[in-house]
């Protein structure tokens, strides 16, 4: 009997040791556990391996401040004031309170009500707003525009719609997008007086979250997780379920429950993260939904996609992912000739002559306001060099070359341009006092390095060995690192509401977290796993983004449940990160990186390889293997041949040690000071105190020529074109952006070419240009269009183009004009024409400067509009040439 009861009660002990709670990650913030997530007064549990089940409800829901910061927006565009000046109103939600806001356009008089800040606003209360627009109305009918307090001139023909912007649902800082959201105020009564009314805070199911996920998809077709971790178990099994839930009947992949279609970027950072892996045809199939004419598309980007945006060839990646996992080689001559010929036109378009950079916006970063300053345009974007953008060009030559080489054919070409660009990369970003590398190259006539982070570039210059391994190492312990993630940048930009800024994407976690673990820094990778287990627990969905600031799902600009590229790092997680998976041409590799809370037996079963099936399991923890089998055989490689048919185990015993777990810069989230906006008259440059402003960097031609605590400079004299910079530095040592450009002219060395002297005027009845008139560009009008110059002096100029694109929107669509310019027949580079405004054909913009060698004497300036000139739409390729600048250097 005593024999019986010590064996019960061993029994009893071992059952509930294994059930017990055990601490997998612990912080200030949250904690997680084998089972559970746990965040403040809030709980998310695996029940099971198919059943989750949350009590978080978004802290914001119960606890939004009355206050509403707003300000209004002529055709879509943050016009109304400087950035960062707003109005501000105090909603009531007392029964009998009239909630009417009364101003004038343009105005700050003081009056607006800002009473109790502290008031709470109360789901659907309604909310009165009346503009007074008479000020612009008559500028529209005096001058024929309105001037607004940026310099920019709204012609009245260019006049489309009147909305208001806030910070408070319904309302959104959203300029492009107001439109979409109800938010235009209409003159019903035609007297200046514009109008609209508002249900303020309304209610959205999307600001709550579900209680409970069940499994709802039959997975077992796919590879099976089983660990001593139900929480990891379960949030694997709902990666696999939502991938489901995202296949059309189309046989794409959407990009996520409020996106549908296929995005080129989307689709390819999910099938390199895990999607070809489990479900390779429906990759092919999406994939080839963004080509046209043998080229990738660019489908999304600032003032019409490319060239502006540059990142369409993060599609070569996934392709080349998709040939290793299966060795399709039928695949891989078609995705050859798309790689090559998308990146042979890239060459002739977006490289930069002086740093052999390519040009771009940031990769998938591609919303101006939140990652750049606030003055940079679409010409300015193109003008740009980020991190992301050039290592995933990078990556693309290297792709390029290693499928040439398995096809047999040239590939040192493209070696050579992706050593290049490595070299160029680390040359150029490199910030060596910060151990990490610089978010972009911003600025018109000389460029400068912003000091931020971008988390993206970042892990792919470890991934993809851009940086040494000493500098890999070094960065993934520097970059900094907040609470709840890796933010997509840091420090943040000021008065901007959450999305890319202040801003934690899974599918970018996920990139960081492969990087923490190739460089075996065990404190990054738990921080970094612990990051997206959190969210997708607490959440119970693999959303777009999170706050970096509060790690909560809601104000985010937009967000959407089950996004691709988060559920595909869900899963990337497990295969690239535990497992250490890498797919070569001809085999699959293993070096799993384990952190010790996560170790013990983990096994994934079913696991398609080719014509092989394998029940991989690994045993352990750390990152050294002692010892492999294949079938109960030791082996000396843990590789697994391409070769390989039928079913197989495969065993992988990790040695249980980690000798260093490695430092991380773990700090509090931090905010940049406002951009200093920059006036110069008489050669005084003057500018507003800035908030927690210490001093002033002053900036000459991209370079820090003098630091002040005052609001003003004086520029010395000079001859020559200087270009002059305010950086903001704050107290705690974090700088604001650099101001907008202002250029100290040489006004005798200053010319601008009337366009209409050369080609036959225009009839259509835009304004704003100089001169007596403007020449049509089109695909079929004045294709090839020659100016003539005679100049004084032999040197070096910068010559741009005033030029009007009213095709599409500033921010969105794909009729971005692009012309190549010779001097005297020479090709001297491509020129780049952004939308500026739909339909708005009166506003006359420059396009980007080029460096130019002009001898003395008559120098013909040719516009062309070359075969490699096709942008994405194709058919529309049009601009209205006012003319050409040519400032001498």
């Amino acid at each position: 009997m005593k024999r019986i009861i010590l064996i019960l009660s061993i029994v009893a002990l071992a059952i509930s040791c294994r059930n017990k709670e055990r601490i997998i990650y612990e912080s200030a913030e949250y904690r997680l556990t084998n089972e559970a997530v746990y965040q403040g007064k809030y709980s998310a549990k695996a029940l099971s391996a198919d059943f989750l089940t949350s009590d978080y409800q978004s802290p914001a829901n119960n606890n939004i401040s009355a206050l509403v910061e707003f300000k209004f927006s002529i055709n879509g565009k943050d016009n109304e004031f400087l950035p960062g000046i707003n109005h501000k109103f105090v909603v009531s939600s007392e029964p009998k309170a009239k909630n009417e806001i009364n101003v004038v356009f343009g105005s700050r008089n003081g009056e607006e009500d800002t009473g109790n800040v502290g008031e709470t606003l109360k789901p659907n209360t309604k909310l009165s707003i009346k503009l007074d627009f008479n000020k612009v109305l008559q500028a529209f009918e005096k001058e024929g525009f309105y001037t607004c307090v940026s310099g920019e001139k709204i012609y009245k023909n260019d006049f489309k719609a009147l909305f208001v912007a806030g910070n408070r649902a319904p309302l959104s800082w959203d300029f492009e997008n107001l439109g979409n959201k109800g938010l235009e105020l209409k003159d019903e009564n035609h007297d200046g007086i514009y109008e609209l009314e508002l249900l303020m805070n309304p209610y959205d199911p999307n600001n709550f979250t579900a209680k409970e996920w069940k499994l709802s998809n039959n997975i077992s077709k796919y590879p099976q997780l089983s660990s001593k971790l139900v929480l990891l178990d379960a949030l694997y099994n709902m990666g696999l379920d939502e991938m489901c839930m995202n296949i059309e009947k189309d046989g794409t992949f959407r990009t996520g429950k409020a996106w549908p279609g296929v995005w080129t970027r989307d689709i390819s950072y999910s099938v390199f993260l895990s999607l070809a892996i489990l479900e390779p045809e429906i990759c092919k199939t999406s994939l080839m939904r963004k080509v046209q004419n043998g080229k990738i598309i660019q489908d999304t980007g600032t003032g019409g996609a490319w060239p502006i945006s540059s990142d369409r060839i993060v599609w070569g990646m996934a392709a080349f992912e998709i040939y290793k996992v299966t060795g399709d080689k039928k695949w891989l001559r078609e995705i050859y000739e798309i790689i090559k010929k998308t990146l042979e036109i890239d060459l002739l378009t977006i490289v930069d002559a002086e740093s052999g950079l390519m040009h771009g916006e940031s990769s998938f970063l591609d919303w101006r306001k939140q990652s750049y300053p606030d003055w940079m345009n679409s010409t300015d974007i193109y003008t740009s060099l980020n991190l992301g953008t050039n290592a995933a060009h990078f990556k693309a030559y290297e792709v390029l070359a290693e499928i040439a080489g398995l096809l047999g054919e040239e590939s040192a070409k493209y070696e050579e341009i992706a050593q290049n660009l490595k070299q160029a990369i680390n040359r150029e970003f490199w910030i060596a006092e910060k151990g990490y590398y610089a978010q972009f190259a911003y600025g018109r006539n000389a460029m400068s390095i912003s000091r931020k982070s971008e988390s993206l570039g970042e892990a792919f210059c470890v991934l993809f060995d851009i940086a040494s391994g000493k500098n890999q190492a070094r960065l993934v312990s520097k970059t900094p690192l907040v609470p709840f993630g890796i933010s997509c940048v840091f420090p943040q930009k000021t008065q901007i509401s959450p999305y890319h800024n202040n801003g934690i994407w899974p599918f970018v976690q996920a990139f960081w977290n492969m990087a923490a673990a190739k460089t075996k820094n065990y404190a990054a990778l738990e921080h970094g796993l612990a990051a997206f287990y959190r969210a997708a627990a607490l959440f119970l969905t693999n959303k777009e983004n999170f706050v970096a600031q509060n790690g909560d799902f809601r104000d985010t600009e937009v967000n959407s449940d089950r996004q691709l590229w988060s559920v595909a790092g869900n899963m990337a997680l497990v295969y690239r990160i535990l497992f250490g998976m890498e797919f070569l041409p001809d085999a699959l590799k293993f070096a799993p990186v384990v952190p010790e809370n996560y170790g013990g037996k983990i096994k994934l079963s079913g696991f398609t390889y080719r014509k092989a099936v394998l029940d991989i399991e690994i045993q352990g923890f750390g990152d050294k293997i002692a010892a492999v089998e294949l079938d109960d055989k030791e082996i000396e490689n843990v590789e697994i041949p391409a070769s390989l048919e039928g079913k197989h185990a495969l065993k992988i015993v990790l040695n249980n040690e980690i000798h260093t777990k490695g430092k991380i810069n773990l700090t509090e989230n931090a905010f940049t000071p406002t951009t200093p906006y920059v006036k110069m008259q008489d050669r005084i440059l003057s500018w507003d105190k800035i908030e927690n402003a210490a001093e002033y960097i002053v900036y000459r031609n991209g370079k820090e020529f003098a630091k002040t605590r005052e609001t003003t400079f004086k520029i010395p004299q000079n001859t020559g074109m200087t270009e002059w910079q305010i950086q903001a530095l704050g107290k705690l040592g974090v700088v604001s952006f650099l101001s907008e450009p202002i250029v100290c002219e040489d006004k005798e060395n200053t010319f601008f070419i009337e366009a209409e002297k050369f080609a036959a005027k225009s009839a259509l009845p835009y304004q704003g240009f100089s001169g007596e008139g403007f020449v049509a560009m089109s695909t079929s009008k004045n294709t090839s269009l020659d100016l003539l110059f005679d100049c004084a002096h032999e040197g070096m100029y910068a010559v741009d183009f005033k030029y009007s694109n009213g095709s599409g929107a500033y921010n969105t669509d794909n009729k971005c004009a692009i012309r190549t310019m010779f001097v005297n027949d020479l090709k001297t580079g491509v020129v780049v024409m952004p939308q500026i405004g739909k339909d708005e054909w009166s506003n006359f913009g420059y396009s980007n400067m080029l460096k130019v060698k002009l001898k003395k004497g008559r120098n013909k300036i040719s516009l062309r509009l070359m075969d490699y000139n096709e942008n994405m739409n194709v058919e529309i390729n049009t601009a209205m040439l006012d003319g050409a600048r040519i400032r001498k250097i």
